[in-house]
């Protein structure tokens, strides 16, 4: 716990989604929170609104491909004698396709946001979750368990994360820091609505029907249940247990079902210039 005996609380892809669901509901339970996205505008709304709330927030522009991004918000910090209890890895995007359609740069956009901008958010906080003994959440997805024919650079990426967050637990385990994997399902957020290119089409309709998405707001309450006990993985929807479940133990059916649902479905979308 920081000096002041409140947690404060990291979040990178801060402005949307998942980041932004978790922003509030740290705010609402009383924690100090950092935000850290690419979109100024989107986060000064949301800082407005927590702030009439009474939360504290600060907002900070950047994106975890940078170097010194994450950093700069951890000096910051550390200026005004706070230190980090929680940091949530959570910046990413989905490129979407089949490997015929897609080329070597679309694999490297990929991985650069999903696997190198993880990376960099861990080393650029690191010490600060030091001195904390604090939690590192990196937020996966279902798709990190199993791969499904269209979503090969997405899909590897994610399994790059969980790979990631099952080495490091043991790593940073003499430091006191807790690891946590977030391996959600489908939950309400841009990231479908996001091209190969990490560009928000915010006029793209979500192609997962709403009946199978679960509310943000659902999803995050159980994401902090689970950092709180300081959980080592947290699969979040019923949809999404299922999957892992099968994947484990049944990946032969999974696999199966995963080529006749592709068949069927439309083309994916096609990055725009």
């Amino acid at each position: 716990m920081t000096q002041t005996g409140r947690r404060t609380v990291l979040i990178t892809g801060a402005s949307s989604g998942i980041g932004e669901g978790l922003a509030r509901e740290h705010a609402r339970r009383g924690d100090r929170v950092a935000l850290l996205a690419r979109r100024r505008e989107r986060l000064e709304a949301l800082q407005h609104t927590l702030r009439a709330q009474g939360a504290e927030v600060s907002i900070h522009t950047g994106d975890v491909c940078r170097d010194g991004d994450v950093a700069a918000v951890v000096r910051e910090l550390a200026a005004d004698g706070i230190g980090i209890d929680i940091v949530y890895a959570n910046a990413g995007f989905g490129v979407a396709g089949a490997l015929q359609r897609l080329t070597l740069d679309d694999y490297q956009r990929q991985f650069d946001t999903n696997v190198f901008g993880m990376l960099r958010t861990i080393y650029e906080s690191l010490d600060a979750l030091r001195a904390t003994r604090g939690t590192l959440v990196l937020v996966g997805s279902v798709a990190g368990h199993v791969a499904a024919p269209g979503s090969s650079a997405y899909s590897m990426s994610k399994f790059a994360v969980r790979a990631l967050a099952e080495a490091v637990r043991g790593d940073l385990a003499a430091d006191g820091i807790a690891v946590t994997l977030v391996s959600p399902g489908f939950v309400d957020s841009d990231i479908r609505r996001t091209n190969n290119r990490g560009e928000l089409q915010s006029d793209a309709p979500d192609p997962i029907p709403a009946w199978v998405r679960v509310k943000t707001e659902v999803a995050v309450r159980e994401i902090i249940r689970g950092v709180e006990r300081r959980r080592p993985e947290i699969v979040v929807t019923g949809h999404g247990k299922l999957i892992v479940f099968m994947a484990r133990h049944f990946s032969g059916l999974l696999r199966w079902f995963g080529m006749r649902v592709y068949k069927a479905r439309p083309e994916p979308r096609a990055p725009k210039a």
